[in-house]
């Protein structure tokens, strides 16, 4: 298995209710390990291009407001094949959908605060983390 990076973000949702304990335990206990986090407050700006894949779908606006509406913490996860690990752990986007144990089944208050966001693929990892991070910020 090859090692991996991958970025996750903690969303609004669960930084307002201090779930950001919980959520990195559930990553470190699957054996992912946080090797780059900070905690910011994301412009209007930044979120609208974080998430400039999805400009054109209907629901850009509510994302763009809803990942601007509190603190999110943002971290570069390492481990084996670490972008699906981490992704299993988070659980299916709909928390409706999400296999028991799963960080969105017990945390996410709906399908749009789902509590994390996690790269989908090792190349949009790299191009993630690199939008928050730069090298000598990620300490592995």
């Amino acid at each position: 298995m090859a090692t991996e990076r991958t970025l996750s973000i903690i969303k609004p949702d669960a930084t307002r209710r201090n779930l950001t304990g919980k959520v990195v335990d559930r990553l470190e206990t699957a054996g992912l390990r946080v090797v780059a986090q900070k905690r910011l407050w994301l412009s209007q700006k930044q979120a609208e291009a974080f998430y400039a894949v999805h400009k054109e779908r209907p629901f850009f606006g509510d994302l763009v407001k809803f990942m601007t509406s509190g603190p999110v913490v943002v971290q570069v996860l390492e481990g084996a094949n670490a972008v699906a690990k981490n992704r299993e752990v988070m659980g299916a986007t709909d928390p409706k959908k999400a296999a028991p144990g799963t960080i969105r089944k017990d945390f996410a208050e709906s399908i749009e605060a789902n509590s994390v966001h996690g790269s989908d693929s090792p190349e949009n990892a790299a191009n993630e983390i690199k939008f928050f991070f730069s090298d000598t910020e990620i300490v592995g």
